[in-house]
């Protein structure tokens, strides 16, 4: 029941988090959506019951088993590093953007 639950997360949010409340790197993204005034659904695996199944689901899907674990516009991103890597690269704002997680500029 995981897959289908997170692709269902997935399709129906612009942006998502798969995350965990103790985990610094999902900390440091979440910031730097918010601070950049997004709308973005975050889901702690630590806090939900099926939590290691999502995080099972999505290694499966993304090949990535780490939180955090970002999708934009449904697209799979990556985590952390990747993020932040193309946040200083200038294609996050587009990005999020073109997903209508963030209004755009006048």
């Amino acid at each position: 029941m995981a897959m289908p639950k997170t692709k269902e997360i997935v399709s129906s949010n612009s942006v998502v988090v798969f995350s965990k409340t103790s985990c610094p790197y999902c900390v440091s993204v979440k910031k730097l959506l918010s601070d950049l005034g997004v709308n973005f659904k975050a889901i702690e695996l630590d806090k939900e019951a099926d939590g290691g199944e999502v995080q099972s689901a999505l290694a499966q899907w993304t090949g990535q088993r780490t939180v955090p674990n970002v999708f934009i516009g449904g697209n799979h991103i990556g985590g952390c590093d990747k993020t932040t890597a193309i946040h200083k690269e200038g294609k996050l704002v587009p990005l999020l953007t073109e997903a209508g997680a963030i209004p755009k500029a006048a």
